[in-house]
Parts: structure tokens; sequence; C-alpha cells
């Protein structure tokens, strides 16, 4: 058999917060090994000057496959194919309810989860007065599948109310789900762990007891894995969602039906409007609140904390996503073939929406967050909405939701929810 020489191609270039698209740019996303010796390869070869340099190009093999923190060598041409054509203002559908119906129709084939009607069937366990308003813990199904526990805070006085529907974090920290928002008067132990979850992220304050003061009613719930939901491990992250995959589920799919569900339940309950129900969150409850108002048509308006950026400014080099594990929670099998992150946001259009970022964030690139800010923008101006988005970078903070960014944000449910109503629309 005829001896073949081959030539080595440029390794790939890590270059860590710089967008796919420039990597790439950079250096060839293929990397070959295997070169012959030096003295084998004629002069001009390694530079394609010759016939026999280009024929031995063209047999050069890729070599490693996984390159800079589990990304496959060609990553960069991937993410240039990403083009998000249904995207708005690239879509060929030019009338926005229109779009926005089909957009969300593509979202949701992506979540695998099929139409749960489901009765809800609510049972109060417990009624306390927490001091100008009323401590409740409740049950009821949030899916055809699993009955839940949910703590509720309702302001006294005639109703009915305002409402939040609280989206508790991730930050690898299970023991406590819900408690993460709203202070757990019936647990010492979660009570413990609550404020000090509390001191490191939220300045030491429950945002849902700040929300009830302020008359709003308010309902949290576990997301599968935290709380009373308990029982997963942050290395066990990537086998629950294989498992859901192969029982013709997901994970992220899962957790954005049942958002939706307790926001439908919120809006039966009595003491609430149903016309003014916002979605508040931190961090992956700030995807989750964004998420929800774009597929929930019983929110009104979003307040997203800490989570929101293009895909390929987060696809790069070093950053967290690229782990794994927590990922699963917030990845839509094939969606990135049609939408943008703030593509998907932009479905709630023009519900009134906030999004909070830091600047020192090392989880959302600043590059990424400006960038979603512009494409969200454009939407919302387009629908002569731009009064209705509010999007800040912070400089100076981190992934956090301290006292100033919560004063903010109330002062903007305020405006939006304790007077004109938002009206949910979609």
């Amino acid at each position: 058999m005829k001896r073949r020489s081959f030539v080595s191609l440029p390794a790939l270039a890590v270059v860590p917060s710089v967008a796919p698209s420039v990597v790439a740019a950079v250096a060839p996303p293929v990397v070959a090994v295997v070169a012959p010796p030096a003295s084998a390869i004629p002069a001009t070869a390694a530079d394609g000057a010759t016939a026999e340099g280009a024929a031995a190009s063209a047999l050069a093999y890729e070599s490693p496959g996984i390159v800079a923190g589990n990304l496959p060598a060609f990553y960069g041409a991937l993410a240039d194919e990403l083009t998000f054509p249904l995207a708005w203002g690239t879509s060929r559908i030019s009338h926005f309810a229109t779009w926005r119906r089909a957009a969300r129709a593509v979202v949701e084939e992506a979540l695998c989860q099929p139409v749960d009607a489901t009765a809800f069937q609510p049972e109060l366990l417990d009624e306390r007065d927490g001091g100008g308003y009323l401590q409740r813990t409740l049950t009821f199904n949030v899916t055809r599948h699993s009955r839940v526990r949910a703590v509720m805070l309702v302001p006294r006085g005639p109703g009915p109310f305002p409402a939040a529907l609280l989206l508790h974090d991730h930050g690898s920290k299970f023991d406590i789900g819900k408690e993460k928002l709203v202070r757990p008067w019936y647990d010492d132990t979660r009570l413990a762990s609550a404020q000090a979850w509390s001191d490191r992220f939220f300045g030491g304050r429950f945002i849902g007891d700040d929300l009830v003061a302020r008359g709003y009613a308010v309902l949290a719930v576990d997301t599968l894995g935290w709380g009373d939901r308990s029982g997963l491990t942050y290395e066990a992250q990537q086998a629950l969602a294989s498992n859901l995959f192969n029982l013709g589920s997901s994970l992220s799919g899962l957790m954005a039906a049942e958002d939706a569900r307790a926001a439908a339940f919120l809006a039966t309950l009595p003491e609430v409007d149903p016309r003014r129900i916002a979605a508040v969150g931190f961090s992956m409850g700030g995807y989750r609140a964004w998420q929800v108002s774009a597929l929930s048509r019983h929110i009104a308006a979003a307040a997203s904390i800490c989570w929101m950026t293009t895909l390929k400014d987060m696809m790069v080099p070093g950053n967290n996503t690229l782990r794994g594990q927590s990922a699963y929670w917030m990845l839509h099998p094939g969606l990135s073939r049609h939408l943008d992150i703030p593509d998907v946001a932009s479905i709630a259009a023009p519900k009134p929406a906030l999004f909070f970022n830091g600047g020192l964030d090392t989880l959302f690139p600043v590059a990424g967050v400006t960038g979603a800010y512009d494409k969200m923008r454009a939407v919302w101006g387009s629908q002569r909405a731009s009064d209705r988005l509010h999007t800040r970078l912070w400089p100076e903070l981190g992934h956090v939701f301290v006292p100033e960014m919560q004063q903010e944000v109330y002062g903007w449910l305020d405006r939006w929810l304790r007077g004109v109503s938002a009206g949910a629309t979609g």
C-alpha cells in the first residue's frame, strides 16, 4: 500500500471570552496531527504552494475532537450556522401576533411536554398570622404526575390583589427552593439555610416578604430537585436530564411547563387579580421569569435578574454553561436552530419586562448581555412599546439581587401592576 504523508493544520486557538465567530476567524476549527518528519515534506508543501502540498493538506484529519473545555473542535463552525431564522425581524412573518404564535409553538414543541389540563385541586394545609398578612402552606397538582406543597403570602384587606409568582434560583443548593424567596416560618433548619442564602445574594432580604408588605399576594413553589422535592445532587443533574429524555420528556421542558401551570393556578385564586400577575426571579429564576412570561397568558409582567445573554456569547471557552449539569435546566434541544435566547424572551412583547444584569457577573459576559438587550429593544420598539421594556446593566455588581436592585424592581412592579392593569396577553 502506498505510504501517504500528512501535514498538520494549525491548532485551534483558545481565546477566553471571545465569541465563537471570532475564534473561528483566528484559527481553523479543525486540529490535525500525525505529521511526518519535516524531511518528508517539501519546503513549499506546508503552505499549499504545490500540488503535493495541497493533496497532503486534504488528507489532514481532526484530532483532538474536543477542545477548550468540552467544546467540539468545530464549535465555531456550528455557531456560524445558527442564523435564528424565526427571530422577529428575520422571519418572513411580518404580522407580530402571528409571529408570536408561531414562535411560541416552536418553543412549546421543544419542551417535550403534552398539554396538561389536570385539575389543580388545592388544599390549605396551614394558615397563620404573619403580622399584617397571612402565611399559608397549601398543596396543588402542578402537573398530572406531581402534587406539590407551595407557600403563599396574602395581604390583609379587601382583594383581589396584584400577585407575584416567585421563581427560585439554582445555585447548586438543593435543600431549599421556595424558601430562598419566602422566609420559611415553618422549619427552623430551612430558615437557617435560607437566611444564609439571603445574606449572600439578597442583602439579607426575602423578596416575598417585602412584596406582600407592599400589597402583593405571593406564591412560591419548589422545582423538581429542590426543597420538598429534594433528592438531587450537583453531579446527578446530567443523569436526571438523560433519564427524562429517555422517558420522552425533558428536564428544562418540565420546569417550563410547571412554571406555566403555577401561573395558571395563581390566576384561579380568589384573592388574586388574574390581570395583574408578575413573574419575578433571580439567576435561574430570572430565566424562568422571562420564559414563563413568553409562554403563559396569565403573566402580565416579568422581572428577570441576572439571566440574559445571546447564545453565541454564552457558548465560549470558560463559560459555566460548558460544564453541563445546571445547563440542562435551561436547554431545549433544537430550539437554537430557530431562535436565539432573547428571541424567545421577546415572545412576551409587548408585555412589561425588566432585565437587570451585573457588569461583573462572570456567568454572563457583558457583550452577550448588551447584545441581548439590543435585540429585545428592537422587538419592543417595533410594537411601539419601548417604555414597557426596562433594561439595566449594573457595572459595579456581580451575580446578586441586592436591596438597591430590589427597590427599583418594586417601584417598576408598582408602576405596571398597582395602577392600570398591565393586561396579560397572548
